[in-house]
């Protein structure tokens, strides 16, 4: 009997035969050999299915294959509550498709949970992997996309969820995180409602909201920059753009408004926050001057 904590690790996955092997081999390179994965198929129509199915039947005592009733679409939070479901391990882990985790992820992850017994999430910062390609101008493009907390920190709640409807800091990568399985007994799983965009802020917003996370320096994994991607797809229909105000943004804030409510959360500090995050779609001109002050705040820092 191995003694080690089993993990288990999520692959949501629709049409992505591009890709899906390099991600489902990722997790057989592993350092930490407790694992069990889940290909959960989200209604594919290519060949990711038949991938998927033949690993699950190669691998049947690591590997098992996941489908919503009649082959469904339900999007991505869906999807990952299906893995959840039935996922057998004392830690969950994500992964798209078109992602990758790097080999000492769950060695490290766990060993840091282990270690910090009051953390339930542990998280690092995500390379944004453009790299992949082989091309050397796309070498050069490889960056760490930063949380933008000081690393190798437990947070308490609710502090991250007050920067984080502020947008002075991200949520984590999906593949970069390792969960506590009780975790998702205290807040749920994602919220089915968001099906793709926005997915992963409303899920880390309820972490943030009630659970201790301890953010590392370490990164574990890599984000595939691509043209099919979802951030992609969306920007490219002018839904979405990660650097200005979006409906999709808007559509959180006005979740998040309801889930706070919805929870009786009565901590000032966060409901000024939320007022704050909301600023740009309720009054410009007090969210222009509110940018200000801002910036010469940071300013008076530099000189004191």
């Amino acid at each position: 009997m191995n003694a080690k904590p089993l993990v288990s690790g999520i692959i949501i996955f629709l049409n992505g035969e591009k890709f899906i092997e390099e991600a489902i081999v990722s997790v057989f390179a592993q350092t930490y050999d407790n694992w069990e994965l889940l290909l959960v198929d989200d209604g594919s129509t290519d060949g990711s299915t038949e991938i998927a199915k033949q690993y699950a039947q190669k691998y049947p005592e690591k590997v098992r294959y996941l489908e919503h009733e009649n082959h469904q679409n339900r999007g991505m939070s869906a999807t990952r509550n299906l893995g959840i479901s039935n996922a057998k391990g004392d830690y969950i882990a994500f992964l798209d498709a078109d992602d990758i985790w790097l080999p000492q992820k769950l060695e490290r992850q766990v060993a840091i949970l282990q270690s910090q017994p009051e953390a339930e999430v542990v998280f690092g910062p995500t390379q944004y992997w453009y790299s992949w390609t082989g091309k050397p101008e796309d070498s050069k493009k490889d960056c760490l996309r930063e949380i933008g907390v000081p690393g190798n920190t437990l947070f308490k709640p609710p502090i991250l969820l007050s920067l984080l409807l502020k947008n002075e800091v991200n949520a984590p990568a999906t593949c970069g995180v390792l969960i506590r399985q009780q975790v998702f007994a205290k807040i749920g799983g994602f919220e089915p409602s968001f099906r793709g965009l926005f997915e992963d802020r409303a899920f880390f917003a309820k972490v943030y909201l009630k659970i201790p996370v301890y953010a590392s320096d370490e990164c574990w994994d890599r984000y595939r920059q691509h043209p099919e991607s979802t951030c992609n797809v969306e920007q490219k229909t002018g839904k979405y753009n990660p650097f200005k105000d979006s409906e999709p943004h808007h559509n959180f804030l006005k979740w998040i408004e309801g889930y706070l409510a919805q929870e009786k959360v009565e901590d000032p500090d966060l409901w000024q926050a939320l007022q704050i995050g909301l600023l740009p779609y309720t009054n410009r001109l007090l969210h222009y001057l509110y940018q200000i002050k801002k910036r010469l705040s940071g300013l008076g820092k530099l000189f004191t």
